[in-house]
């Protein structure tokens, strides 16, 4: 493959940077997703419910739990149309490479095509989630708080690590 443009090297980092954002949001669709074998919305605890969101073990009442699945229902609505858009230009790169054969140009024009998509759907699962933390109490969010920072401290230690072994 030829040296990348400047243009493709900022579109293919945008593109791998929210990548790690849209598997989440596709295990979080709605219940046609889940008769095709995806993740759902569903209870705290369940594949796609509070804890794919990072609200586990926060001990929701049963009026945040109604509350959170109203949002996340709400959103849904946002959110599917534009994870197919997603979907189906990443299907047309996958297509575009098989056989062999590599068309750049396709490829980079489905990957422009994608960037914008996936920065509007990182808002969208951003504002998401934004409204989903209203609904904690202060307690609630400073036990967040704290499962993220314990989490981070895990990945960061998983990272260095591997670092060291390579």
């Amino acid at each position: 493959m030829s040296k990348l443009t400047k243009i493709q090297k900022v579109v293919l980092a945008a593109v791998m940077a929210i990548a790690v954002a849209v598997p989440v949001a596709i295990a979080q669709s709605t219940d046609s997703g889940a008769q095709k074998g995806r993740g759902h919305w569903g209870e705290q605890g369940r594949r796609g419910g509070a804890d794919m969101m990072g609200f586990r073990n926060l001990d929701l009442s049963d009026a945040q739990k109604a509350q959170m699945k109203q949002i996340r229902d709400s959103h849904s609505q946002s959110l599917r149309p534009v994870m197919d858009q997603i979907r189906a230009k990443r299907q047309e790169i996958r297509q575009a490479s098989e056989g062999g054969s590599f068309n750049e140009a396709l490829v980079t024009q489905k990957l422009t095509e994608i960037a914008p998509l996936e920065a509007k759907l990182q808002g969208d699962q951003f504002r998401l989630h934004q409204e989903m933390i209203a609904v904690l109490t202060p307690e609630q969010k400073a036990k967040l708080d704290q499962q993220r920072a314990e989490f981070k401290a895990k990945w960061a230690e998983r990272h260095t690590s591997k670092q060291k072994s390579n």
